[in-house]
């Protein structure tokens, strides 16, 4: 792999801190557009909105140029609705502003995911797909702190206005550093490039996406007051273990990322499984500090650090073009819908226990989508018989003959099977 493919890592970044940069600021933005706390929240989820609805749309219409001119395009959207952002005066605007990111945000996804599969070794395209999602890791670890540390020191505006400036750095690495390549879609027309969307094993791998992050999203979405009013931590101490979480997500994203182009199924079906086990413990132990901590960290190992084998998976069952990337990445943020959404509702009903409940439940719906499959290429696997062993020659002072077995010569001698 080489340096463009961390430039687009690089761009990822700079989307997702945007993204973020909302939950950070909301008081600050309530007071300066004139609204309440809950109507900033509904900015984030006009966000991912309208990545989901919009992101593919945008994709399409980008489809004919190269990757990255279409990836430079996406940046001047992406800026145009920061600095709209930056310089709203009413709420209105600013939901205009965030619909515009949103849309740039999800296509910048697809798109960069492909080039970065595209840049790739076959055999490293795995590890690719990894690099290129720690964008969207260290948006986790730094871009949110970050943001929120500005806009506290320097108002919520200098927040978008830092941002813009991040997405210009982006850009021009993105000119300096990443390859003129022809489009990646495939050739026919979008007609055929659509067709694949008929594959019933593709939409299938696609709502395994919705569902690890709607898992982990039904947690992450709710863990300030989780740890505060379950657990007892103060207030300053949630973003000390936000961060080593974002450190955990890193870390299991490099870990998947490695085995993502021989394992993604299982390595799909071993991250839900404990995600299951880790979100279990943390409800029921929410309220005993040093478990709620391993478990909140399990999570960030085993949640969002799944995208390189759901790609994977996603990539064998369509292919590797913008749009197949750009459907499965608004599949992933209905995720971060459903797990959000539900998760209010859960605590409203049930309490502050009730998203890791909510999380476990949707990991469980993961592994209905993943176990299946794996069953019946384990099965497939065993009643296809074996590839036929080479004979191998052993060699003896009086000449060689075929053995049976693998086994090996030395200088002539006669030694075998080393």
């Amino acid at each position: 792999m080489g340096r463009s493919v961390y430039v687009l890592a690089l761009g990822i970044f700079a989307m997702v801190t945007s993204e973020f940069a909302v939950a950070g600021l909301m008081p600050q933005m309530a007071e300066g557009l004139d609204a309440t706390v809950p109507q900033i929240g509904y900015l984030i989820t006009a966000f991912a909105v309208a990545m989901t609805v919009g992101g593919p749309f945008l994709t399409v219409t980008l489809a004919r140029l190269p990757p990255r001119t279409a990836l430079l395009c996406l940046f001047a959207v992406f800026l145009v609705g920061n600095v709209l952002a930056a310089l709203a005066t009413d709420y209105v605007v600013m939901v205009v502003a965030r619909v515009i990111t949103g849309v740039a945000a999800q296509a910048f996804f697809g798109v960069a995911v492909s080039l970065g599969v595209q840049l790739a070794r076959p055999d490293l395209r795995g590890r690719a797909i990894a690099v290129v999602m720690n964008g969207l890791m260290l948006g986790t670890l730094l871009g949110l702190p970050l943001s929120t540390l500005v806009g506290e020191r320097f108002g919520w505006r200098a927040a978008f206005w830092a941002i813009s400036g991040l997405a210009l750095v982006a850009a021009l690495a993105t000119v300096l550093g990443v390859p003129r390549l022809e489009r990646i879609a495939p050739a026919g027309g979008l007609r055929r490039e659509m067709g694949v969307f008929r594959r019933p094993r593709l939409w299938l791998a696609m709502t395994t996406g919705t569902f690890v992050i709607g898992a982990t999203f039904s947690a992450f979405s709710y863990l300030n007051p989780i740890l505060t009013e379950l657990t007892g931590f103060a207030t300053g101490t949630v973003p000390l273990l936000l961060i080593a979480y974002g450190a955990a997500t890193v870390l299991g994203n490099t870990v998947v990322g490695r085995l993502a182009d021989r394992y993604a199924l299982p390595v799909l079906a071993v991250g839900l499984a404990l995600n299951l086990l880790f979100l279990s413990g943390f409800a029921l132990l929410a309220d005993v500090p040093a478990p709620a901590v391993a478990f909140l960290l399990g999570i960030g190992l085993v949640g969002v650090t799944m995208n390189p084998a759901m790609v994977t998976r996603v990539q064998r069952a369509g292919n590797t073009s913008p749009l197949v990337n750009t459907v499965h990445s608004s599949f992933i943020t209905a995720g971060v819908i459903i797990g959000s959404s539900l998760g209010g509702v859960a605590i409203e009903r049930f309490g502050l226990r009730a998203p890791l409940w909510l999380g476990a439940v949707l990991a469980v719906a993961g592994l209905a989508t993943v176990v299946p499959e794996l069953v019946r290429r384990r099965a497939r696997a065993a009643t296809e018989p074996a590839p036929p062993r080479a004979a191998a020659v052993v060699c003896a002072p009086g000449g060689c003959g075929a053995r049976r077995g693998p086994s090996s010569c030395s200088g002539g001698t006669g030694v075998a099977g080393r």
